[in-house]
């Protein structure tokens, strides 16, 4: 195919398609690429596509729009083709858009010159809602974790049942150190009644064991 056949089949496609030299000189411009970039085909052509396009990758970093080096991607010939890749470009009316990019490679056995052929299609709206679900994923987080500190603020000032006062007394001891035998013997309670108050002591303040016990009654000042 001779390169003048292979730029009026560009023409047909509905994707903004151009070709560049190794060197990343433009050689065509079809009339979706006159779209899509707001130049015409005469503005660009001979110029170097990276000085009209500006490109940038997805990771903000210089990207080489033309030649083999696209988006810091190679093509060594073997690979069975180039992945597509996303750039931001900039527009002759200076807007920057993403588009989508997808290559074919044409070897001019006549000439022996390489072409790349850009095609390229705009997909700033799908980058956009990315962005704004990012941004919802991060509120929703945020959502999250206000609830779970404001959940564990109400737990903290949430109304108990009065303790007894041996309750109380049991409570002390245990924030003293002291083994539930130690305070089975200082109160002269058998050890099944101490399990007993434990049990109500847990109940009226929410907890599920003895450490919770005592780090809830300290929080609330029911003990030094």
């Amino acid at each position: 195919m001779l390169e003048s056949e292979l730029f009026a089949l560009l023409e047909q496609t509905a994707d903004a398609a151009y070709a560049v030299t190794d060197a990343g000189e433009i050689c065509s411009w079809n009339r979706a690429a006159e779209r899509l970039f707001g130049y015409p085909a005469g503005e660009v052509l001979r110029r170097d596509i990276d000085e009209v396009l500006d490109a940038f990758d997805a990771l903000g970093t210089d990207a080489l729009a033309g030649g083999f080096d696209a988006a810091t991607r190679r093509w060594d010939g073997t690979s069975g083709g180039i992945p597509n890749f996303d750039l931001e470009v900039r527009t002759k009316s200076g807007a920057r858009i993403w588009v989508n990019v997808s290559t074919i490679v044409f070897d001019n056995a006549r000439t022996g010159r390489r072409l790349y052929i850009r095609l390229a299609r705009d997909i700033s709206q799908r980058r956009q809602n990315e962005e704004l679900l990012g941004r919802m994923a991060d509120v929703a987080r945020q959502v999250v974790t206000l609830a779970d500190r404001a959940a564990d603020r109400a737990a903290e000032h949430a109304p108990v049942d009065r303790l007894s006062e041996q309750e109380h007394r049991i409570l002390t001891l245990l924030a003293a150190g002291n083994n539930t035998a130690s305070i089975a013997r200082a109160l002269t309670i058998s050890p099944q009644t101490l399990r007993n108050h434990l049990h109500h002591i847990n109940r009226k303040l929410r907890t599920h064991n003895r450490l919770e016990a005592v780090t809830h009654a300290r929080r609330r000042g029911l003990i030094d």
